[in-house]
């Protein structure tokens, strides 16, 4: 490990007026700041990695703005570009810098430039580059891809990347690398620093950071410890705990209770629809009329600024928000970070605690509240594990080869590119440093032609080669093309939500005027098929009335409903890490251990010891009992909802060649439940079904590839593969085609290549993306060898008590609201009278 080297003996290799600046706030730079100085002057990468309210921000622009300033204004083009995770991070730092820079007057001009930006200030900037650009991925991607990035980038001196580890192990991640690979062809004297809080391999971003062709394998490694110890505290209740649901609505009354008793309150959710949910639920309770808002990203932009401009001005108690606010945000007067539900993992709850009292020497403090009995065990865990200093963030990733598509056509649009040279720069990015000749050879067939498959059909071709060798884009449609399109991230079609002026028929008709109003956002347009005109949804904190779908606009008008449906978005279940898990099977394991938990879940666990079996640690507990004329069987894996439907998918496929006549399954992050018509208890007590067989390793073998095959999963997989490859176009010029019109162009195609190029690069992408993201291989891979000889099976009368949670998700409606939570608690009483021997079987 490389540490800070010392400071100078006086602390202060700065210019006098930064001297100046730092002294009269009774500053002292950082030993840590001083070393990113001392790096950059010596031309050297390097990885800051440093704790809360450390100053990271100061220390990645404190060697560009003294550049600068020693420039005098002779600088005629971006000098420091900085690439954020977040929109709102990019206003943010951009916000926090300009302080310094006014006050100590400096001839620096800095300009931030993301989707929200307007596209005329957008074009200006190609014209007239600020001296620092704020960014993020996918506009550095499009600013590659212009004709002019030549001229644009080569100015760049330093590069500054905030929260690495955030973006790295992703496809976000990828793009940025290939996008930083061309900003270094064209600008061969920038260094480049990366900033995190949080990063479990901190040599993988070290190799991430650097191009190992000019000599260095990895970056220098700034690291600084220390800073106050967070303070976490889990939510106890008297209320009764729900057995399931992740409304949290039992606890709403205590959340407001402690934005009361605070500063300012950051409430995070994990999801769009809970954060929606969570605020209705604060402002019911809001006697005191105390300033809360809401943030996430699907929220018309304009709002979204409102919001971060009172919370930086001190003018709110409270936002509830989701993961987009979570990354480095500096606002100092937070006191107070709530989490909703489960984290999911320990770098995670460190990330948003870390948004509380953002200076090193004060504890940041937070509150986690459970929103139901299993999350009261994983909240522990996630807790424990923060504590300790455990890392559990995702780790880097071989690139992906459907950015690597887009990348390579995004070259051509800003000109001809000479493919041996493009090689070379794309394996000096860390994510394809493995990447073979060959398979980029196939990603430039596939740009050319579109593969083997489809190259008789013209529009799959996007360059050619012209007499010189060179590629170049087929035509100027092309490029039009590829910008409309460039990303990587993957959402279900939306919709705009227009707060429509009304018009009034007689007889109090009423219906929206086709005109005006205001855009509130976007929404997800399976969502809205789901509705009829009348019917009332709560959105952006306000509940609406659906009036009309006119084109791509979703018509609304305030409502008084008092049972409005919740807006759900795609994707927005957060995996449960392996660590996380591991420390929840560890705590289920050890009795000893559940001293520390509520009297609630003690009496569940102590009762599910009692009537079945605690699940130890390194063994899998599988439990079968008849109810309601079916036979389940329940396996407690601990291993997160993907890995459980993968493991849910393989096992009925095993079941079916068994005669067991399954019906059907369910995965929560705990477990997973199967059944059918066969008695499965009986089955196993007289030999004919073997549980060793049926959770046997080769299940990863030939039926995961005729599974994979028949899935919708790999269809839905290879719609985004192909979006993001560019084969596929949602957006062209005067037209967006809809989310069933993408399926079925994909779906098509798929079944063409799948006959007839089983190896196509998109093929090839889906399968990664698949195994990695979707079905979570790797842990049913590694949860199966670990529980082989050690599965312990429990024939049972009736439920078990830790069934209970897994059994309520069995075909539940997506019912919202309080009526939401009134089923829920009418299934787990009858649930619970018969897991406690109170009901008939």
């Amino acid at each position: 490990m490389t540490l800070a080297p010392p400071p100078p003996t006086d602390l202060s290799p700065l210019p006098d007026r930064f001297q100046a600046w730092f002294a009269a706030r009774g500053w002292t730079p950082r030993p840590h700041q001083l070393a990113l100085l001392d790096h950059a002057r010596a031309g050297r990468d390097a990885l800051l990695i440093a704790p809360t309210g450390a100053g990271k921000t100061l220390a990645g622009f404190l060697p560009s703005l003294i550049d600068l300033t020693e420039a005098r204004g002779e600088s005629v083009g971006i000098h420091t570009l900085y690439v954020s995770p977040l929109k709102a991070l990019a206003v943010d730092v951009a916000r926090n810098l300009e302080r310094p820079v006014a006050e100590m007057g400096l001839p620096v001009r800095i300009e931030g430039r993301t989707g929200d930006t307007p596209a005329a200030r957008r074009q200006r900037q190609k014209r007239q580059p600020p001296d620092m650009l704020l960014t993020t991925p996918e506009q550095l991607a499009l600013l590659i891809g212009d004709p002019g990035a030549g001229r644009l980038f080569e100015t760049v001196r330093r590069v500054v990347l905030d929260e690495l580890h955030a973006l790295a192990p992703t496809k976000r991640g990828d793009q940025l690398a290939l996008a930083l690979a061309r900003v270094r062809a064209l600008a061969p004297e920038a260094v480049f620093v990366g900033l995190s809080a949080t990063v479990k391999a901190p040599d993988e971003l070290r190799r991430w950071l650097v191009d190992p062709r000019r000599g260095a394998p990895l970056s220098e490694l700034v690291r600084i410890s220390g800073g106050a110890a967070p303070d976490i505290a889990i939510h106890d209740t008297d209320e009764r705990l729900p057995w399931a649901g992740h409304s949290a609505r039992h606890a709403m009354g205590a959340i407001y209770e402690a934005i009361r008793a605070h500063r300012t309150t950051l409430v995070f959710a994990n999801t769009r629809a809970q954060a929606e949910m969570a605020f209705q639920e604060l402002w019911l309770l809001n006697e005191d009329s105390l300033p809360i808002a809401l943030h996430h990203g699907s929220l018309d932009v304009g709002q979204r600024r409102k919001v971060e401009a009172a919370m930086g001005e001190g003018r709110l108690r409270a936002v509830v928000c989701t993961s987009t606010l979570d990354l480095g945000i500096d606002w100092g007067d937070v006191d107070l970070v709530v989490q909703v539900g489960s984290p999911k993992g320990s770098s995670r709850l460190l990330q948003r605690v870390g948004r509380a009292n953002h200076r090193l020497e004060e504890p940041s403090k937070a509150l986690i509240v459970p929103a139901n009995r299993f999350e009261v065990i994983e909240c522990e865990a996630a807790r424990a594990a923060a504590l300790d200093g455990q890392q559990d963030a995702d780790t880097v990733k071989p690139g992906s080869l459907d950015v690597l598509a887009q990348h390579v056509l995004g070259v051509a649009c800003g000109g001809p590119f000479d493919e041996d040279a493009l090689f070379a720069e794309v394996t000096s990015a860390a994510p394809y440093a493995a990447l073979t000749r060959s398979e980029f050879a196939d990603v430039v067939a596939f740009a050319a032609t579109g593969g083997y498959a489809l190259r008789s059909y013209e529009r799959f071709a996007k360059i050619r080669r012209t007499k010189d060798g060179l590629w170049r884009i087929a035509n100027p449609d092309v490029a039009q093309r590829w910008r409309m399109n460039v990303g990587t991230i993957i959402e279900a079609t939306t919709l705009k939500v227009r707060l429509a002026r009304v018009r009034r028929a007689p007889g109090g008709a009423t219906g929206p005027a086709g005109y005006g109003g205001r855009i509130l956002g976007e929404i997800e347009e399976y969502f809205v098929e789901t509705m009829t005109p009348g019917d009332t949804f709560m959105f952006g904190g306000e509940i609406l009335r659906y009036d009309a779908l006119i084109e791509n606009e979703v018509y609304v008008s305030r409502s008084s409903s008092e049972a409005p449906k919740v807006p759900t978005y795609v994707g927005g279940r957060m995996p449960l890490t392996t660590d996380v898990a591991a420390r929840v099977r560890e705590m289920m394991g050890d009795p000893a251990r559940w001293g520390a938990l509520p009297a609630q879940v003690r009496e569940w666990l102590r009762l599910q010891a009692e009537r079945s079996s605690a699940p130890l640690r390194d063994e899998l507990l599988v439990e079968t009992f008849p109810k309601a004329g079916k036979h389940f069987i329940v396996a407690y894996t601990f291993e997160g909802r993907l890995a459980n439907q993968t493991l849910g998918m393989l096992l009925t496929r095993r079941l079916e060649r068994a005669r067991a006549h399954p019906l059907g399954f369910v995965a929560g992050d705990y477990a997973l439940a199967i059944w059918g018509l066969s008695d499965l208890s009986a089955l196993i007590g007289a030999g004919r079904l073997s549980l060793d067989a049926l959770f046997d390793q080769d299940m990863l073998g030939d039926d995961l590839e005729a599974w994979m095959a028949e899935s919708a999963l790999m269809k839905r997989t290879f719609r985004n593969c192909a979006i993001i490859a560019g084969l596929i176009e949602r957006r062209f010029p005067g037209q967006e085609k809809t989310g069933r019109q993408v399926t079925v162009s994909t779906d098509l195609i798929y079944d063409v290549l799948r006959r007839h190029e089983p190896d196509h690069i998109l093929l090839r992408a889906a399968r990664a993306d698949a195994a990695r993201g979707l079905i979570d291989l790797e842990r049913v891979a590694e949860m199966l060898a670990r529980v082989r000889a050690h599965l312990r099976h429990v024939p049972l009368d009736r439920i078990s008590p830790l069934a209970v949670p897994i059994l309520l998700e069995v075909g539940r409606e997506p019912v919202y609201g309080a009526a939401q939570d009134a089923l829920l608690r009418e299934a787990a009483e009858d649930l619970v009278a018969e897991a406690m021997g109170d009901a008939a079987p």
